[in-house]
């Protein structure tokens, strides 16, 4: 089946109580037991299984064509429960401008736990072997990245570290399964942040981790999702099953709209530098052509001509595009991203990350023409 077929089927649900087509959403935080101590569902305590979270994490395992797929609380809590997998003395590698977040997850928690890390330029094959130590267990690849939108060849990365017995880990959450199947070019692990296109309507907090194989490191990030409780509640995971429904439509409709949109930035005097892979002008732009499919997504940044004061100004001018932090939504979303990282930030001063909807394009390219004079 086709992708989009597999997100209706994958989130229906075959209810026996009262024929619903749409699940229910499990409140239930424990589950009966029989007399011989068994459990006839399975379930035992909502923090170790649920329902609605068994639907999900079975419905990101197809999308994304993976074995086992494992569901958080957010996307930085799947991320903190792989780096809780590793041991103390490992190291592992992240691009040099991935999201801030990640970095500082290691710096100011993990670095204490005794993990080290290295920040590489992933569009370069060679900085990425030079960086390998003995003791590197993980490199983190993040394509398209957040927020300059560089692309990493995830088939030759993952050829680099299988050759040495290193996991690959990609945050796909720009891409989603839509654009970029991950696993079928080499990596091992997926990692999401459902916050963003699979919710699709900035309601919803989540995040998940996806494996090519279940094995022990799965099993192992299983125990620590079940143990450290950093899990999503029934009706968040019943919100994110909602949004992939729709997700094949949403992703495609806002990738059309960012393609239009950046055709006309790029062309704008006020603009300095758009940076989309779609554009034939982009660094990588060979590389994203082989490995994502059916376009490039519905994420875009811009450098506009002068300092941050004026990147700034422009977002008060835009009508239609509301100035908030977070991405994927049906709603337009435009951000100055240096003013909300930290002053080290590679952001550059004047660049501004977009999330484009669903909105009339026509409409969203009419509201940059009224706002950029």
């Amino acid at each position: 089946m086709k992708i989009e077929t597999l997100a209706i089927q994958t989130t229906l649900t075959h209810d026996a109580n009262a024929g619903a087509v749409v699940a229910p959403i499990y409140l239930s935080t424990t589950f009966e037991r029989e007399a011989d101590g068994s459990y006839q569902h399975e379930h035992v305590y909502s923090r170790a299984s649920n329902p609605n979270r068994q639907q999900l994490e079975k419905s990101l395992a197809v999308l994304e064509n993976g074995a086992v797929a494992l569901a958080f609380s957010s996307g930085m809590a799947a991320t903190t429960a792989l780096f809780q997998a590793l041991k103390s003395g490992d190291h592992i590698m992240v691009p040099d401008d991935a999201y801030y977040a990640t970095a500082v997850l290691v710096t100011e928690v993990f670095e204490q736990w005794g993990l080290s890390m290295t920040k590489v330029d992933m569009t370069d094959l060679s900085q990425i072997k030079r960086a390998i130590q003995p003791n590197t267990k993980l490199i983190w690849i993040e394509t398209p990245s957040n927020p300059q939108l560089k692309i990493t060849d995830i088939q030759e990365v993952s050829k680099i570290a299988h050759d040495l017995g290193i996991l690959v880990a990609v945050d796909n959450t720009w891409a989603t399964p839509i654009m970029q199947r991950c696993l079928d070019l080499g990596a091992d692990i997926v990692m999401h942040s459902t916050t963003k296109y699979f919710g699709g309507h900035s309601d919803v907090l989540s995040g998940a981790l996806i494996f090519k194989e279940n094995n022990a490191l799965s099993e192992k990030i299983r125990t620590i999702q079940k143990l450290t409780g950093g899990v999503p509640s029934p009706f968040d995971c019943w919100l994110i099953s909602r949004g992939i429904k729709t997700l094949p439509l949403r992703v495609k409709a806002q990738t059309e709209n960012a393609m239009k949109l950046v055709e006309y930035l790029s062309h704008h005097p006020q603009i300095e530098v758009v940076h989309y892979p779609g554009l034939t002008s982009h660094p990588q732009h060979e590389i994203a052509k082989k490995q994502m499919t059916g376009g490039f997504g519905g994420m875009l940044s811009v450098q506009i001509k002068g300092d941050a004061k004026n990147a700034m100004a422009l977002t008060g001018r835009l009508k239609l595009f509301t100035t908030a932090t977070s991405l994927g939504g049906v709603e337009s979303l435009i951000e100055h991203r240096k003013s909300v990282e930290s002053a080290d930030s590679p952001s550059p001063e004047s660049l501004l990350r977009v999330s484009v909807g669903i909105e009339n394009i026509e409409d969203l390219i009419e509201d940059w023409k009224v706002a950029l004079g």
